[in-house]
C-alpha cells in the first residue's frame, strides 16, 4: 500500500506541474495534495510546519494566478478599465482552453482600454502587460510545484 501511495503522490506532482501550464487543472493544489498523500506513508515524515507553509503558499499562488495579469496591466500603464478587462478576460478565457487563458487577459485589457478612450498603442501596451503578468504567474506556479516535487523526492530518499 505504501508504494501505491507514493506512486499516487508522484503522479500528483507530475499532474501538478502539467496543471501549471494546462488550463483547468489546478496545478499547485494537486501537487500540494501529493505532499499529503506521501505524508500518509511511513516512509515520508514532513513536519506540520512544512505542510502548513506549503498550504499557505498554495493558497497565495492560486489567488495570485488570477490577480497577476491585472497587476501586469496596471504596471504597463493600464487604467482600471484595462484591469477589469484583464480580469474578465481571465474568467472568460477559462471557457476556451489554453488559448483562451493565454489570450483572454490580453484581449480583455485591450478592449477595456479602448472602451476607456485610450489610443490603440496604449491599449496594446496594457494588453502586453497582462500577458507578461500571465507569464509571471505561470512561472510562479512552476517554481512552486517544482519545489514541492523536490521536497517529496528528498523525503523519499
Amino acid at each position: 500500500m505504501e508504494i501505491t501511495l507514493l506512486i499516487i503522490a508522484g503522479l500528483c506532482m507530475l499532474i501538478g506541474i502539467i496543471g501549471c501550464i494546462v488550463p483547468g487543472l489546478p496545478g499547485t493544489p494537486i501537487a500540494y495534495a501529493g505532499l499529503w498523500i506521501a505524508q500518509a506513508t511511513d516512509r515520508v515524515d514532513f513536519s506540520w510546519q512544512l505542510l502548513l507553509t506549503w498550504g499557505i503558499v498554495t493558497v497565495v499562488v492560486s489567488v495570485l494566478d488570477y490577480v497577476v495579469p491585472a497587476w501586469g496591466t496596471k504596471r504597463y500603464g493600464g487604467t482600471k478599465y484595462g484591469v477589469w478587462g484583464s480580469t474578465i478576460g481571465v474568467i472568460i478565457g477559462l471557457f476556451f482552453g489554453a488559448v483562451g487563458v493565454i489570450v483572454g487577459p490580453l484581449i480583455g485589457a485591450v478592449i477595456g482600454e479602448l472602451l476607456a478612450g485610450k489610443e490603440v498603442e496604449q491599449a496594446l501596451r496594457a494588453g502586453w502587460g497582462s500577458f507578461i503578468g500571465l507569464l509571471c504567474g505561470t512561472i510562479l506556479k512552476l517554481v512552486c510545484c517544482g519545489l514541492m516535487t523536490t521536497a517529496l523526492i528528498q523525503a523519499i530518499w
